[in-house]
């Protein structure tokens, strides 16, 4: 049988002592676990920055692999520690949206588990550090074979992310900017099935803030003037706003969870 893979991501960053101790909890139970780490530099409680990267990392993993994701501003509070598992593997961490896009794009929830049994925690769960106590044990001992039915309750809701919603008005799709990326490409929550059919070459009708525009769909970011906007289907599948070899986010002064308009879909 091959080891499982347990995958990590938090905005714990690597000064601090968190993600050894995660590591050193999921090593303690489950000695076998192979762990790769998605990221540790998510913006500090960032969960939609978190959401983000974990949706575009985990479809690439083998089936079975269990994911820990930790942005988590409210721990210590009433929101839930959950699994959810789904038919290519399992998703750890708090019920307050972080999970939520890449278990959906995961050809949906199966089962959603509270954790709950204190068995299959650490002895001592501190108000703060769940990621250690509570997250880390839950996929060692999935990694070792528990059933998710041992962990707690079924639950059939999950917290839903207010970035994960579009508005269709008349002619409009209303979305945001889910996420910058490191060279500036604004990558909006416009998933290219909810965009309809699109034709390389023609015009996407858009306003980001006061800027009304008209971008060319390009097949690739040098298929336009270079420093000239763009509109792109990127590699994650979703509606970008491009400059051929410029930041768009600086030119258009735009952040993530900026209000962005497509007319005419």
């Amino acid at each position: 049988m091959p080891c499982p893979i347990v995958t990590l991501l938090s905005d714990f960053g690597l000064k601090d002592p968190y993600v050894a101790e995660m590591k050193a909890t999921i090593l303690s139970i489950s000695p076998d676990a192979k762990i790769v780490d998605i990221s540790h530099e998510v913006e500090k409680f960032d969960v939609r920055t978190g959401a983000y990267i974990l949706a575009c990392a985990a479809p690439y993993f083998p089936k079975g692999t269990i994911h820990v994701a930790v942005v988590d501003p409210g721990v210590g509070t009433q929101r839930q520690p959950i699994i959810i598992q789904t038919s290519n593997g399992y998703y750890i961490g708090p019920d307050n949206g972080v999970l939520a896009l890449a278990a959906e794009n995961d050809i949906g929830p199966r089962s959603i588990h509270r954790i709950s049994n204190r068995s299959l925690m650490l002895s001592k769960v501190s108000s703060t550090f769940h990621g250690r106590d509570i997250f880390a044990p839950a996929a060692a001992h999935l990694a070792n074979g528990v059933n998710v039915e041992e962990f707690g309750l079924e639950i059939h809701k999950i917290e839903k992310p207010q970035f994960a919603g579009i508005i269709k008005r008349d002619n409009m799709l209303i979305g945001e900017a889910l996420y910058i990326d490191s060279f500036g490409n604004i990558i909006t929550n416009f998933a290219l099935e909810k965009l309809g059919p699109l034709v390389i070459g023609t015009e996407i009708k858009a306003k980001i803030k006061r800027n009304k525009l008209k971008l060319k769909l390009c097949r690739a970011y040098a298929e336009e003037r270079k420093t000239r906007p763009l509109a792109i289907i990127g590699s994650q599948s979703f509606l970008e706003i491009s400059i051929n070899q410029g930041n768009a986010a600086e030119y258009f002064k735009i952040k993530e969870g900026d209000r962005i308009t497509i007319y005419h879909v």
